[in-house]
C-alpha cells in the first residue's frame, strides 16, 4: 500500500496539502504564528518558539528512526557542502530579520490571517525563491559546492550507530525542555 502512495504523485500532492494544513493549525494554536511571540523568541523573554520546535524535533527523530528500523522509511539525504548552508542560513536569516517569521511560521500567519505575513511574507517568499532560481545556475557552480560533504547523516559523521545517536540527542533535548520549562520563561 504504502509504494502504491509512494508512486502516486497526486495522492502525494493530496497528503502533503493535508499535512500542511494540521502543520499550520497546530502551530497557530501553539502560539507560534504571532509575531509578539516569535519577537519574545528573538529577545529571549519567551520560549514558546523554542519549546514547540524542540519537541517537534525529538518527536520527529524517534519517529524516523522507529519508521526506518521497522523498514517502514529510509533516509535519502541530499548532498550537502558549507557554502549551501552559509547562501541558506543568510537567505532565512535576511527574511526573518525583515519580517520576524520563518517560512513555516509565515504561512501560519497569513492563514490566520496577519496581513504582514501574507503581503510581507508569502510575497517576499515568491519573490526570493523567483529571485535565487534565477541565479542558482551560477551559484551551484561556484559558491554552493564549496566545502563539500556529501551525502553524510550526523551518525555518519559521529561514527556512532543512528539509534546512539537518536537517543542522546532525544535525552538531551528532553533535558533542555526540562531546564526551560523549570527556569519559568
Amino acid at each position: 500500500m504504502l509504494n502504491s502512495i509512494r508512486l502516486h504523485k497526486g495522492v502525494q500532492l493530496i497528503i502533503g496539502l493535508l499535512i500542511g494544513i494540521v502543520f499550520g493549525f497546530l502551530l497557530q494554536k501553539g502560539g507560534v504564528t504571532q509575531y509578539d511571540v516569535i519577537m519574545g523568541q528573538l529577545l529571549l523573554v519567551d520560549f514558546t518558539v523554542v519549546k514547540v520546535m524542540l519537541t517537534a524535533v525529538v518527536t520527529g527523530m524517534i519517529g524516523v528512526h522507529v519508521l526506518r528500523v521497522a523498514g517502514f522509511a529510509s533516509l535519502h539525504p541530499k548532498p550537502g557542502s558549507l557554502g549551501s548552508t552559509a547562501v541558506g542560513g543568510l537567505i532565512f536569516g535576511v527574511g526573518f530579520g525583515l519580517l520576524g517569521y520563518c517560512p513555516g511560521t509565515v504561512a501560519g500567519a497569513a492563514g490566520q490571517g496577519s496581513l504582514d505575513a501574507l503581503f510581507g511574507g508569502i510575497v517576499g517568499i515568491v519573490i526570493g525563491a523567483g529571485l535565487f532560481a534565477a541565479v542558482y545556475p551560477r551559484l551551484s557552480e561556484t559558491i554552493l559546492k564549496k566545502g563539500a560533504f556529501g551525502e553524510m547523516t550526523l551518525p555518519e559523521l559521529m561514527r556512532v550507530k543512528p539509534g546512539a545517536a537518536v537517543a542522546v540527542a532525544a535525552a538531551a533535548l528532553i533535558a533542555l525542555l526540562v531546564v526551560i520549562e523549570k527556569s519559568g520563561i
